[in-house]
């Protein structure tokens, strides 16, 4: 590997090092949060929001919603008992649903009442309607389930929501307080009677045994790290509940439609029915955000839709292939997490300016928002908000590092031009000088008090070379110059057309006393005019000093030169200056620091550079750079 790509690399490294430290403390600081569960709510509320935004889903309607609504109370009251519907008015009910013939009947009403009228009417029905389901309570105060009804015909209703209050999953089974059987949810029961008629039995997951499974279809059970949960109570076996969308989810009818016939027979035929309270004085009622809902108040739904969302999604998904909300693992989801973090850093390194960087921030974060929902739609949830807040923080924040980082990378390399320029001056001006007063002390065989006035004469010159290019100095700041300074106060300005400035950097450098000079006879220079649109200001000068300096390594070292060519021309889709001397020149194989800066400045022009001998003697040295390529739309 070459050194120049090997110390790029270097800088690259470093340069990506600056945000990354911190960009993976904050990565590990927004774990940190996850972890500990502080970014739970907020996960809780992208979850909720995803849900609640999704496009409409049809009704269901191998399910019929039968309502005792606030009318329904009033009238039973006048029964006395503490119940929203007499047990006569339950048992013609029943009696009149069982007439049209539905799958399954839910009942989700606690019947535990004392001994009334009606009492005995409704236990004949309760032993006579096979494909009736009662419910029961059994967390936290137990409340008992019609004791006439066999235990495959009870199911609890009892929900589980999360800290904030709101349901997001639905509790199947559970151990049995009192023995060590397992007791089934309404949803379950509901489920099991339906799909048993479709042939698809219930029994154990494949991919875990402690799952549920209907056929071929396995319920993802809840985990207490699932999703956006932190150790949460995922005892007995639950799911998380992928609410029916929709403005209209199930088919309601009232008990005093089914009283006064207002109904379809068909709706009940076959079907799903299951009988609920939706009075607000009864309070049956459960807080969600990831439906809209209708009554009783915002945010509240009655717990008789909540029994169908439950029952409906199992049915769905066995029957038509409707998701199941799975999570990832945890291992999946940090990776994702890291990933995003990862991209934050990189937009941060990658882009130019804030603005550009702010494009990308909100094209990304837009791209993370589309994912995520789409992903839910599909049935998995992902880690959305820290995947956000990593991406979003690295992102912007480190913007400003890297931002400054540039500027003070750019003031370094701004002054290190500077440096190099300046010294580009001296050396090609005041050293050159220096040179031949050393050159005088060294090779003359005169006693040195002898050599004084040519020293002297010579170091005066030097005196004014340096004071010279101070002055310039003074007058043209370096970061803003726009002029080349030869010598005895003679500034080109930059801004002129390539081919003038390099006749007058030609003009000058011959003027210049330099011993090889003198045996000149033939001099021919042709600079042809340059598309320099190209071309910048320092890339104008570079190519001035580069034909400065090769004129006085003529001028210094082609012994006996008698010829001089200088051109700049074009060919081939190549510029090429080249200075042909033809002079002994120098034999050294060791390569000055002229010839370095040459190398250099070809590889800053893409092009190439050489300097080689000519047969029988003289010297070529030559810079090339490729012309630019312009295309043309039409």
């Amino acid at each position: 590997m070459q050194p120049g790509i090997w110390t790029r690399i270097k800088e690259e490294i470093t340069i990506w090092r600056v945000g990354a430290l911190p960009g993976l403390a904050l990565m590990g600081l927004v774990i940190i949060a996850r972890l500990s569960g502080a970014m739970q709510y907020l996960e809780w509320l992208a979850f909720d929001h995803f849900l609640r935004i999704r496009s409409s889903e049809p009704i269901d309607e191998r399910i019929l919603l039968v309502e005792i609504n606030e009318d329904d109370v009033r009238i039973g009251k006048d029964y006395a008992v503490n119940s929203a519907i007499s047990d006569r008015d339950l048992s013609q009910l029943l009696l009149k649903l069982q007439t049209y013939q539905p799958r399954v009947i839910g009942l989700d009403i606690y019947r535990n009442l004392p001994v009334n009228p009606g009492h005995a009417e409704l236990v004949k029905v309760f032993q006579n309607i096979k494909n009736l389901i009662a419910i029961e309570k059994v967390l936290p105060d137990p409340v008992p389930p019609p004791h006439t009804l066999s235990s495959q015909q009870i199911g609890f209703s009892d929900q589980i929501p999360d800290n904030d209050g709101k349901l997001r999953r639905s509790l199947l089974s559970t151990p049995s307080p009192s023995t060590s059987d397992y007791k089934f949810s309404l949803s379950i029961r509901l489920a099991e009677i339906y799909l048993a008629k479709e042939g698809i039995s219930l029994g154990n997951g494949i991919r875990d045994r402690h799952a549920m499974r209907f056929g071929k279809t396995e319920l993802p059970r809840f985990l207490p790290n699932s999703g956006g949960y932190v150790r949460s109570d995922a005892g007995g076996v639950q799911i998380l509940l992928n609410f029916r969308r929709g403005r209209e989810r199930f088919r309601v009818i009232s008990l005093r439609d089914i009283q006064n016939d207002k109904f379809q027979p068909d709706w009940i035929r076959d079907r799903i029915v299951i009988i609920g309270i939706t009075s607000p004085s009864r309070k049956d009622f459960i807080t969600t955000s990831a439906i809209k809902s209708q009554k009783p108040a915002p945010g509240r739904v009655y717990g008789l839709e909540i029994q169908a969302h439950a029952v409906s999604q199992i049915i769905s998904a066995v029957l038509d292939n409707r998701p199941l909300l799975k999570t990832w693992s945890d291992g999946w989801e940090y990776l994702w997490i890291i990933a995003w973090g990862i991209l934050g850093i990189a937009s941060a390194r990658l882009t130019k300016s804030p603005l550009s960087n702010a494009f990308v921030v909100v094209l990304a974060s837009g791209i993370l928002i589309i994912t995520s929902y789409l992903l839910l739609i599909w049935g998995w949830w992902i880690p959305f908000v820290p995947a956000l807040l990593v991406f979003v923080l690295n992102g912007i924040e480190l913007t400003a590092l890297y931002q400054n980082d540039h500027a003070l990378r750019l003031g370094i390399k701004a002054r290190q031009a500077i440096i190099e320029r300046t010294f580009e001056t001296i050396h090609n001006g005041p050293l050159q000088n220096l040179a031949k007063v050393l050159k005088l002390v060294r090779d003359q065989d005169k006693p040195v008090h002898e050599l004084f006035p040519e020293i002297e004469q010579e170091l005066e010159k030097l005196n004014q070379e340096l004071r010279g290019i101070y002055e310039f100095l003074q007058r043209e700041p370096p970061n803003q110059d726009t002029s080349l300074y030869l010598g005895k106060s003679l500034v080109l300005n930059l801004q002129d057309p390539l081919h003038e400035i390099l006749y007058q950097v030609y003009s000058y450098t011959l003027e210049r006393e330099f011993p090889c000079f003198k045996s000149i006879r033939i001099k021919i220079r042709n600079f042809e005019p340059l598309d320099e649109r190209h071309l910048t200001i320092e890339q104008k000068r570079s190519l001035c000093r580069f034909l400065e300096e090769a004129l006085c390594n003529v001028g210094k070292h082609a012994t006996g030169v008698t010829r001089l060519e200088v051109t700049c021309s074009s060919s081939e889709g190549w510029y090429t200056l080249s200075i042909v001397d033809d002079g002994l020149g120098v034999t050294s194989s060791t390569e000055g620091r002229g010839t370095q800066q040459f190398r250099n400045l070809a590889k800053q022009f893409k092009g190439k550079f050489r300097r080689v001998p000519l047969s029988p003697r003289g010297t070529l040295c030559e810079l090339s750079w490729p012309m630019p390529k312009f295309w043309f739309w039409m």
